[in-house]
């Protein structure tokens, strides 16, 4: 019998803004009840309805720089002022317990983490053109022109930064997307590198060992004494 390491898979998912990161993962959540999606640490107060440990985990910016000096951050970045990141203690514990986390985070944090954590599954995700991009950001209806070009501009640098990554999805169709996300899962928890042990544990396997181990044109074997 083959026995597999208990320990989760970290997938970190990136991908520039519009290519529908957040709208995939929900759907690979609802399709797979073993994943479980990281929840940010932030510095900043939280907005009306937030609720600490469900939307962020809300500290004060003493509590994030003295996590950023503890080493308990896989990745951070400040942004309009405020620190956010990835706490190391609450993702390892969810991988600790078999389950696999998810991060849906930017290429800028991804890459932190691949230099402390090489082993962890990068995913890509791209929309199916820059012009749906385009169309996509612009059909948000929430932001000026002028940001949504910025946002446009940052795209086409995110994407030089594909080859770093483990695997590359294009997100023409949400199910499509999220399907594929799932067989990628699924494939790398069969990886050999996952193979904690190999032991006998069952009559069956024991007489099959001594099977392959011996040679039966010249001896004989007595299946009573296995």
């Amino acid at each position: 019998m083959i026995r597999t390491k208990k320990q989760g898979l970290l997938i970190v998912l990136s991908g520039p803004s519009g290519s529908g990161k957040n709208t995939v993962c929900d759907v690979v959540k609802e399709k797979n009840s073993n994943i479980w999606e990281s929840i940010s640490m932030t510095s900043r107060k939280p907005r009306k309805g937030e609720k600490d440990g469900v939307n962020y985990y809300f500290v004060t910016e003493e509590e994030f720089k003295e996590n950023i000096k503890q080493d308990n951050m896989l990745e951070y970045a400040q942004f309009a002022g405020n620190y956010y990141g990835t706490p190391r203690k609450s993702v390892q514990k969810h991988l600790d317990k078999g389950e696999d986390v998810i991060l849906v985070i930017e290429i800028q944090g991804a890459l932190q983490i691949k230099k402390k954590l090489p082993q962890a599954l990068f995913v890509f995700l791209l929309p199916p053109s820059m012009r749906e991009l385009k169309r996509r950001l612009t059909d948000r209806g929430t932001e000026s022109e002028d940001k949504i070009l910025k946002r446009f501009e940052t795209a086409y640098r995110e994407i030089n930064e594909i080859s770093k990554y483990n695997y590359v999805i294009i997100n023409d169709e949400v199910s499509k997307a999220a399907s594929k996300l799932l067989a990628i899962i699924k494939a790398e928890r069969c990886r050999v590198d996952r193979i904690e042990e190999v032991f006998l544990d069952s009559l069956e396997e024991k007489i099959h060992e001594t099977l392959v181990d011996k040679d039966l044109e010249n001896k004989n074997i007595d299946v009573n004494k296995i």
